[in-house]
Parts: C-alpha cells; structure tokens; sequence
C-alpha cells in the first residue's frame, strides 16, 4: 500500500502537502459577476486575520475587483457540501486534502482546468487529467503541550498510558483530511489496517471524542485542555505564532523512527462553477510566483511550485522540524478505492 520510505534531509517544494470564517454561497452569491465561492478545507487563513489566503485573497481582490467568498470545513464536510449542491452549484473553487479531492474527482465535481504555473508543480503534486493542482504543500503531524506532566511522548505506545485519559483527541477520520490522516499513517506505521484498528481500539480508551475540525484542536492544547492532537505541519506551525505551547511531532511504532507523509491542498475548478472565469483567474493568482513565495512566510506551509526557493525564517524552522523524519508515499488510488472499507473498519474498532 505504501512505497519505500525515506528520510527528510532538507526543504524540498518538490515534496507534497487550517480557522473558521462564517459560510458565504449562497444563491444570491451566484447573481453577482464580481465574486468568486471557496470550498476549503480549514488551515490556511488565520485566526487574526494573518494567514496566506488571507493576504492572497486581499491580494486577488485589490487587482481583479472580485471578492472572495470563503466556506470552511473539513475535507469531506466540503466534499459533501459540494454533492448535495450539485443541482445548483454554488462553489467555484474546491480546496481538499488528500484522498477528498480525488474523491471530489471521482463524483464528478471537478472540471479540468490547469492553472498558470502548473507546469511547475511536481507531477505527484497534480491530477494528470488537469483535475486538481496543489497550491499549498504540507506533511501530516501531531501536537503536544509543551509542559507535559511527565516525559513528551514520542511513540504511538505512549499514548495509551492512562496519564493521557481524556487527555487526547484526533479529528474524525472521513470527516476531516487531517482525522483520515491519522488513520493511513497509523495503516503505514503497524503495517497494515488489523494491526492498525487494533491499535486504535486500545487508543479509543483515551480519546475524547470526535471533532469535525483539526484546527479546533490546537486551542486546546495550547492551553493544557487536552495534551495531544492530531494536525499537520503547516497548519500547526503558522498556529504556534500565537498557541507559544504547542509542539509538533510524528509518533514513531515503538523501535522505529518517526514517519510522516505529504499532505497537500489541493484546488480544483468546480464543475458548472457559477463563476468559472472568475474561478480561473483565482487559480492561476495562487499559483502565481507572488503568491507561492508567501507560502512559507505568511503561510507556514511549503510552496507547491518547485521552482520557488523559500529562505525566510518559517522556511529554515520548517526544515528543522521535519528533518529526520521518514517520508512514506502514500498509494492515493488505494486509498480512494478502499476508503470506505477503511473508515468502515475504524468506527468498528472504536465504537465510533
């Protein structure tokens, strides 16, 4: 299911990839000529006021005159948004975490489209078919609080120590991008989906409960609510400007190293989008030099154009926070075709 692994040794764009707004869309929305709707996993605009899409989307709307109107969920909550309006179609651009986009593909909600600067994006970072195209690249992770009572976990195993009881908690996996995260590292790191849901099941004895969103989970653990979460790299590390205690890690199985995967968000072109050329010109500004560049310092992610070569001070923190860490490529066709079986799996195993 999954390829060799390797280690991270530096920053690379070529390695593949969220704070709530209130829902705009609506039918209105798609009388106006001069907007555009975003579907988007959460992650990329920040709580302030100070995230990358909040800077790209200024950035868009001072040139172009058109607003943006911004919808966040988790990937498959926007997914499944974007199903149940596909009779009045409401969205313009879609933005998914990995399996969702392709799973947004395979419903037939995309059309094809290949935004300007796409030709500099690694071919694992796009559809071949012009289907999806990352803007944003990421690794999936955890976090910890900083002052944890005892020694900073390192390895799933230490999370079953009663220490952690109602003291951990991970977003829905099938809900959230990040939530099904969990699950295919966890598949990758015991070797297959029994050792893994048998895993879980032990784990479940210390979860709090579901979440719907990943990003709600790092409050709480900056304040010591709970100690550890699930999240990824990018999100979590622009969140640490103002979260001071949070700390991201990858659970490594007991005797092995620490793993990690690419992660990316993923923006296509919605089918019948009521907006389509608006929709074009905002892809190809996310792809655009100016706004790769911004990625890592506003952002906190890594750029998904591989001919952008970020040096700021977020760049070189992000290098250090996953050199080490072994890289596993998921196989995303897998996943796409066996997803239900293993989300199916995961609420067995957890009573979920």
């Amino acid at each position: 299911m999954f390829r060799h692994s390797k280690p991270v040794t530096a920053l690379s764009a070529a390695l593949l990839l969220t704070a709530p707004l209130s829902a705009c869309g609506t039918p209105s929305a798609s009388q106006d000529k001069n907007v555009v709707t975003v579907y988007s996993a959460d992650g990329l605009k920040g709580e302030k006021g100070d995230g990358w899409y909040d800077r790209v989307f200024r950035d868009f709307e001072k040139k172009t005159g058109i607003t943006v109107k911004y919808v966040e969920g988790g990937s498959g909550e926007m997914v499944q948004r974007a199903v149940r309006e596909k009779v009045n179609t409401q969205a313009d651009v879609l933005v998914t975490l990995p399996p969702f986009i392709q799973q947004a593909d395979a419903k037939g909600l995309l059309a094809r489209y290949e935004p300007a600067g796409s030709d500099k994006v690694a071919p694992a970072g796009k559809d071949p078919d012009g289907a999806w195209t990352a803007v944003v690249n990421n690794y999936a992770g955890f976090i910890r609080h900083r002052k944890q009572p005892k020694e900073a976990p390192t390895t799933w195993e230490d999370l079953l120590d009663r220490g952690y009881r109602n003291k951990l908690q991970y977003s829905t996996p099938g809900v959230a991008g990040d939530g099904t995260a969990v699950l295919i590292k966890a598949m990758h790191d015991f070797g297959g989906k029994e050792p893994a849901m048998a895993f879980l099941k032990k784990l479940q004895a210390n979860n709090v409960g579901p979440s719907s969103s990943t990003s709600k989970l790092a409050p709480k653990v900056d304040k010591g609510e709970i100690l550890v979460a699930n999240g990824d790299v990018q999100m979590n590390h622009a969140q640490s400007a103002s979260m001071p205690n949070l700390g991201i890690w990858f659970p490594a199985k007991q005797g092995k190293k620490p793993t990690t995967f690419a992660l990316p968000y993923a923006a296509g072109l919605v089918k019948n989008a009521p907006h389509d050329a608006n929709a074009r010109k905002l892809l190809d500004f996310m792809l655009g030099a100016a706004a790769q560049k911004q990625v890592s310092e506003i952002g906190g992610g890594f750029a998904a154009r591989t001919d952008i070569e970020a040096t700021d001070p977020n760049a070189r923190e992000l290098d250090r926070i996953v050199r080490g860490v072994e890289v596993f490529q998921p196989d995303w066709q897998d996943i796409h075709r066996n997803l239900d079986t293993y989300l199916d799996a995961w609420r067995t195993a957890t009573g979920s």
